[in-house]
């Protein structure tokens, strides 16, 4: 079993991530992986919080499968694609724009 968190920075993104990244999308997107998953709302800490059962096989004595390659599954959920509403999408422009100035980016 492999624990794979993700955070909201904004509130409303929060709200997205509820409504769109479902138990049933990550276990579809690591379906050659995992035999199921459960999803948990963390609201207070804006996050969702996913268990993948089976990734890691029986553990680190009984399979190649060890903790660094639990790890990466954390940077791999980053690549699903979510649907966003106009309005979500021109938020996030929004808060993108204000981090890069904040940066010292030109956006």
């Amino acid at each position: 079993m492999s624990n794979v968190g993700v955070a909201a920075r904004e509130p409303d993104w929060y709200d997205a991530l509820v409504r769109e990244l479902t138990s049933e999308m990550v276990q579809e997107y690591f379906s050659d992986r995992a035999r199921y998953t459960e999803r948990f709302e963390l609201p207070n800490l804006r996050a969702l919080n996913f268990l993948l059962h089976g990734v890691l096989g029986k553990g680190g004595t009984s399979t190649l499968r060890l903790d660094p390659q639990g790890k990466a599954l954390a940077d791999a959920i980053c690549f699903l694609e979510i649907e966003l509403t106009d309005e979500e999408a021109a938020k996030l422009t929004a808060t993108s724009h204000r981090e890069d100035a904040r940066d010292g980016d030109q956006a």
